[in-house]
């Protein structure tokens, strides 16, 4: 029987407040965003982070196919978007909608490769299948 690799550790992650309504999100690998207000220039809201993680997690889950079709070079771009309901604090819907050149495919091939697309996006991209289910949230607070 084949030895199975041990999954990654996940990553840490954390924020820092770093003034009134505003935080320096942060990972163990490095990795910094400024988070804040939509009053305050360069940085990105709580919601707005959301909708970036999952178009970006759609980009990431298409890539595989879309590369195999297009090539490792093909540009795409997702843009998500979704008004928040202010009177429950949620976004009750997000669209998205990913860009492609599929120009050099026939119409057959485009509806092929957009159909491999969606199913590729449905079932591995964890942002929006998380988002699909919903999920258990819990906060817990240590005192000093």
């Amino acid at each position: 029987m084949a030895e199975q690799t041990p999954a990654p550790a996940p990553t840490e992650l954390w924020v820092e407040r770093t003034g009134t309504r505003l935080y320096t999100g942060r990972s163990a690998r490095g990795a910094e965003v400024r988070i804040g207000s939509e009053s305050v220039d360069g940085v990105f809201t709580p919601g707005e982070l959301l909708k970036i993680a999952l178009a970006a997690c759609s980009g990431m889950s298409s890539d595989f196919p879309l590369s195999r079709r297009l090539g490792d070079d093909y540009d795409a771009t997702i843009r998500v978007s979704g008004a928040a309901d202010r009177e429950n604090e949620v976004y009750p819907q997000l669209d998205e909608v990913l860009e492609l050149d599929l120009s050099e495919l026939d119409a057959e091939a485009q509806e092929r490769l957009i159909a491999l697309v969606e199913r590729s996006v449905d079932k591995v991209c964890t942002v929006g299948r998380t988002l699909k289910a919903g999920t258990k949230v819990t906060l817990s607070i240590t005192r000093e």
